[in-house]
């Protein structure tokens, strides 16, 4: 495989409050390689979004993340930049941001701006990275609205957010954050609140422009029927830390950690006759982490190993897991139920 186009390691970011240390992201490690498109995937809070804003060096205070953190970016195989070495307020991370790395946030209706129509948003974003004038990034913007399956983009480019369906705002956000044509978009549960029907137009929008551009996709969510149709490599999250990472056919056919398979057999399946096994419990709070494995608690194959953290146990070149079963040479084959 090729060098990757960004590598994160050892990424801890940290919040500093009045009532303790709150570990947001502990030791998280990945690569995302050239046009290849990543799945993070995880329950709401377990750091996926800020895995996300800490690449872009966009933790809000009194976030800070820590000095042995590296999250290398390679432009070129020859080139390399440590984004946690840059200044969060400085010229070099903002010509980074929204130019080689784009994000598309969770909601549009937040993201974008009420009171500025779509095209003035996007010509912004054209002009900020680039040295076109107004026209060419007026007409520049008109293009990439269109491109991204919005009708009328001449008369769209002047209509408020506040005008436009969820669908179409969504659109919108990826049409700004493809405008300068990134190497690498990072994409925060891009069809959350959207109905399926635009949810599978917007998936397959992203995938169209993926293989337009050959950039790379970060897709953060928590719906695995998203990782299963657009993802080529898993990494699974639970409180700041990866638990298991993989190709996505091994993830979902072979998954090894207790809590992966508990994800999967929470998905509702066409056919199974079954009932749903949900995880029992809910994540535990960041500030009372329990010692050792941090899913002991809602696992049933909980054994005296799991007071001590589990290291990560290769299973295969490009499968690994970090769960004391695997030392046990055991695995997870869902003759438990997590519920």
């Amino acid at each position: 495989m090729s060098k990757p186009l960004l590598e994160v390691r050892n990424l801890k970011t940290y919040f500093y409050t009045d009532d303790g240390v709150v570990r947001a992201l502990d030791g998280v490690e990945f690569d995302v390689q050239p046009g290849r498109v990543l799945g993070v995937v995880g329950e709401s809070g377990c750091g996926k979004s800020m895995t996300a804003l800490s690449i872009l060096q966009l933790v809000p205070k009194p976030g800070k993340i820590l000095e042995e953190s590296k999250i290398l970016y390679h432009p070129t195989p020859e080139e390399t930049l440590d984004l946690t070495a840059m200044d969060p307020e400085g010229k070099e991370i903002r010509n980074i941001r929204g130019n080689e790395i784009s994000m598309i946030f969770q909601e549009p209706m937040t993201s974008l701006t009420p009171v500025y129509t779509i095209g003035k948003q996007i010509v912004e974003a054209i002009r900020l990275h680039t040295d076109v004038d107004k026209k060419t990034a007026k007409e520049m913007a008109i293009e990439m609205i269109r491109k991204v399956g919005i009708p009328a983009p001449e008369q769209r480019f002047d209509e408020n957010p506040f005008q436009l369906s969820g669908g179409m705002r969504q659109r919108a956000l990826i049409a700004m954050a493809l405008s300068c044509r990134p190497r690498l978009l990072i994409a925060d549960e891009p069809t959350t609140a959207l109905d399926v029907t635009i949810q599978k137009q917007i998936l397959r929008l992203m995938l169209e422009l993926q293989e337009q551009m050959g950039m790379s996709i970060m897709m953060i969510t928590h719906d695995l029927g998203v990782i299963a149709e657009v993802a080529h490599d898993v990494v699974v999250m639970y409180l700041g830390k990866i638990v298991e990472r993989g190709p996505v056919r091994t993830i979902f056919h072979n998954a090894q950690h207790p809590y992966t398979k508990g994800l999967l057999n929470s998905v509702p399946v066409i056919g199974r006759k079954r009932r749903l096994t949900p995880i029992r419990g809910t994540v535990p709070s960041l500030y009372e982490l329990p010692p050792g494995c941090s899913f002991k608690d809602r696992c049933p194959y909980v054994m005296p190993e799991c007071d001590t953290e589990p290291p990560e146990f290769k299973l295969d070149d490009d499968h690994s897991a970090k769960c004391w079963l695997l030392k046990r040479g055991e695995s997870y084959d869902g003759s438990k139920d997590i519920a």
